[in-house]
């Protein structure tokens, strides 16, 4: 009878809708009859059943019963103030218009908050619209609050108490046994034989794979603006991060590691675990995190002098290369605030060589000694910024491991200035939450003024029906509304012929509403808009005929709000950005990989010539490509949220298979590693490793601009292609004699960004081979929204 939706089971679906169901019919009729019929008290009956229906069923909260009670109790305050605004401001048409736009944005863009706030939205838009209306009777708003009241403590409590669901592991939880995992794999490879079995390599994937977004319960997302949230997924970033630096580590050359290697390696595994500890609220591990940052600076210092910078900022499947870690480097924010002032390099604390720890001649290693030294470096660096960010995300503010400035610049921020970066990162025509926020704040707008000049009947179903009919794309809209309205006339002509057979018998309404209501919100969910619509449609009839004598008409009411509610959503479907997330998505991408070729020219220059590497991370290149990188990374999660891709064929370029998330690897991995290399003055390379640095950094580049081109929705792509540049290709194995460990370094990044174009241009067969493997690769950011692997319909730079 159900229908499973989102993969879930039929039985998971119908169980789970059944649960809610049962929830919210035990509130909404208790409220409802309470004040009808105990207290002779109609508004706050209204107000007790719709603030349930509101908070209960428009909204979806993510969480379990108990978070998402946590969640009703905390927006309670905003609920009254909600109510008090609309009941004033319904005096006039003109103030409630005001109202509605400004109040409309600020709701919609709450989303930015993260998925609690943006769950609760829809019903907090929903308890303004219903006082905004006539009449308007500011002495009845004793008696909305007491509804409201009555109607969100008894949805609350209901939540925590009736019929709980399952409970999933919290991200804290998944990030320790991750870092225990890490721990694990780190011990063996410190001791002999020095090496992972395929089990190991095996559980390191499948750990990693436990902390992407993509696979984690939406409410267990640490995507809030706070300071334990950035931490946590900070926490989730550098632990998937060491866990592929482990599994790929190369093997030492001459049969076995160092004392170096394998003192780092041993820090590392005691580290892991102690961090391990400190998620599950144990002590900070700053003994371990001391001991690591010492052993990575005898190691450094035994192979590279002050021209080094540690090791290559690569990363490989979606993992991002060395930042510094919390020891020696920076970091981008995912809402566009960049590293803060000081070195980054750790030379605050000692745990890394700088410029002023003397000359020291280059060690003459050879190459595979150096790329070892460097990989075994980054898991230090990988390792330092777990434990640093566990320590955060525990302890907040009295975190012990000393944090220096850059990757954890929000560690002794102010909540509230964390909101405002937050804010800001969002704040601008080219973020789709600002558009989605604009969209429905516009058409509910026009809603109110058409109700409120037109008189429109019962006029609030008319903004109920554009709050949850628009969608992001005009494709979507119009294919939900349609369903809609088919639902509403089918629930309309069933309302009729039940309104006319019992008359004005309220007995046989309130008999009927408690079931219907348990039918409605088991199966709107899971069948779809059509039968939500239709049974809602039924529901309010009974819930209307129930305060005032209604007949047959009411129904017609009904198919006359929904249908000018609908009108407004498609109207404003068409004029406010009609293309959702694919057109912003392509304009993200071709920004982020233009301002990252920039960087890349820059950097890789400035190694080769000498001097500090490319621009200081605090330089408008840099804050331009974190603000890009921001962007498409909300573009890229409303996209994998948008069911059905917009139709016509109006795109002004052919969209055969593109690799988006390879377009956010590029720009993380740009960021982290040209970043990680201006940390310090160095001389050059020499005139061999020179001029192959130099080249190898314009060919990326220019690969780059080309790959940029091509998505930009503009249309304006060059048809000369370049040489296409295989990341096995020999430029990056080349070995110019006497080149320094900063030549591998730099090399590894550059090789890092290449693998990354590749995917973008060999992407999988096949329109929707992006929803079908979404999940089958590392997403690149463990703080918010769905961001998990796929490959979507974009232009595919020739080879």
């Amino acid at each position: 009878m159900c229908g499973a939706r989102a993969g879930r089971s039929l039985a998971a679906a119908c169980a789970a809708s059944g649960r809610r169901a049962i929830r919210l019919t035990l509130v909404a009729a208790a409220g409802f009859y309470l004040f009808r019929y105990g207290l002779d008290r109609p508004v706050a009956a209204t107000y007790a059943l719709f603030s349930a229906v509101a908070l209960g069923g428009l909204s979806r909260i993510p969480g379990t019963g108990r978070q998402r009670a946590a969640v009703v109790v905390a927006v309670l305050p905003v609920c009254w103030l909600l109510v008090v605004i609309g009941t004033c401001l319904s005096v006039r048409t003109w103030s409630a218009v005001v109202g509605m736009l400004v109040v409309g944005f600020a709701l919609a863009f709450a989303a930015v908050g993260g998925p609690r706030p943006a769950g609760a939205a829809p019903g907090l838009q929903l308890l303004y619209i219903l006082p905004s209306f006539p009449p308007y009777d500011p002495g009845s708003l004793g008696e909305r609050l007491a509804g409201t009241t009555t109607g969100l403590v008894l949805f609350a409590v209901a939540e925590a108490l009736i019929l709980p669901g399952p409970a999933p592991p919290p991200y804290r939880e998944r990030a320790a046994r991750a870092a225990d995992t890490a721990a694990h794999c780190a011990a063996l490879l410190a001791a002999a034989p020095y090496a992972l079995t395929g089990a190991d390599v095996r559980a390191a994937g499948a750990a990693g794979q436990s902390l992407r977004s993509g696979t984690v319960p939406e409410a267990e997302r640490p995507a809030g603006p706070g300071v334990h949230d950035r931490a946590l997924s900070h926490t989730g970033l550098a632990t998937r991060a060491l866990l592929t630096r482990l599994a790929q580590l190369p093997a030492a050359p001459g049969g076995g590691p160092g004392p170096e290697d394998s003192a780092v390696l041993g820090a590392v595994a005691r580290l892991a675990t102690q961090s391990a500890g400190c998620l599950r609220a144990g002590p900070s591990p700053v003994t371990a995190y001391e001991e690591l940052a010492a052993a990575r600076a005898r190691l450094s210092a035994s192979s590279a002098g002050p021209a080094d910078v540690s090791g290559g900022a690569g990363g490989v499947d979606g993992v991002p290369g060395a930042a510094g870690g919390a020891a020696c480097g920076a970091a981008v924010d995912t809402d566009g605030r960049g590293p803060g002032p000081g070195d980054g390099h750790g030379n605050h604390r000692g745990d890394c060589p700088g410029p002023g720890d003397g000359p020291a001649p280059e060690p003459a290693f050879p190459p595979a000694v150096l790329r070892r030294h460097a990989a075994v470096l980054e898991v230090a660096d990988a390792a330092l910024a777990m434990g640093t960010a566990a320590d955060l995300a525990t302890h907040g503010r009295r975190a012990s491991v000393k944090v220096a400035p850059g990757r954890f610049w929000y560690a002794g921020t102010w909540a509230p200035l964390l909101w405002w970066h937050r804010l800001r990162g969002h704040t601008g025509r080219r973020s789709v939450l600002f558009q989605n926020s604009w969209r429905i704040a516009m058409a509910l707008t026009a809603a109110r003024f058409v109700a409120g000049v037109d008189t429109l009947p019962h006029g609030f179903w008319a903004m109920l029906a554009t709050l949850t009919l628009t969608r992001t794309t005009l494709d979507e809209t119009w294919h939900t509304v349609r369903r809609a309205l088919a639902g509403t006339l089918v629930g309309a002509l069933f309302a009729a012929g039940l309104l006319t057979l019992a008359g004005t018998d309220t007995a046989v309404y309130a008999a009927v509403l408690p079931v219907w209501m348990l039918l409605a919100f088991t199966l709107g969910p899971v069948k779809g808009i059509g039968w939500a619509q239709g049974l809602f449609t039924v529901l309010v009839a009974l819930v209307f005929a129930q305060l005032a004598p209604a007949t047959w008409q009411l129904a017609e009411v009904r198919v006359l709000d929904v249908l000018v509610g609908s009108a407004i959503g498609v109207v404003f479907g068409l004029l406010a950005w009609p293309r959702g997330a694919h057109d912003e998505l392509r304009f993200a991408a071709a920004s982020l990989l233009r301002r990252a070729a920039e960087i890349v020219v820059a950097t890789s220059a400035s190694v080769a010539q000498g001097g500090v590497a490319g621009a200081p991370p605090g330089t408008p290149g840099h804050r331009s490509l974190r603000q890009a990188v921001v962007l498409a990374e909300s573009a890229y999660a409303q996209f994998h949220s948008e069911p059905t891709p917009f139709g016509g064929g109006r795109r002004a370029v052919a969209l055969p298979e593109v690799d988006w998330q390879a377009t956010l690897m590029a720009g993380h991995h740009t960021l982290w590693g040209a970043e990680r290399l201006s940390q310090s003055p160095h001389p050059g390379l020499g005139p061999a490793a020179a001029q192959s640095l130099d080249g190898l950094g314009d060919r990326v580049a220019g690969r780059m601009l080309q790959v940029s081109a091509a998505l930009d929705p503009s249309g304006d792509t060059p048809t000369a292609p370049l040489p296409f540049i295989d990341p096995a290709s020999p430029a990056f194995a080349a070995e110019p004699p006497g080149a320094p460990r900063l030549y591998y370094a730099t090399v590894s990044w550059l090789e890092s960004l290449t693998r990354d174009l590749a995917r973008i241009a060999h992407s999988g067969p096949g329109p929707d081979h992006d929803r079908q493997r979404a999940g089958t690769e590392d997403d690149v950011r463990g703080d918010s929204g769905p961001t998990s692997g796929g490959r979507r319909a974009a232009p595919s730079p020739p080879p």
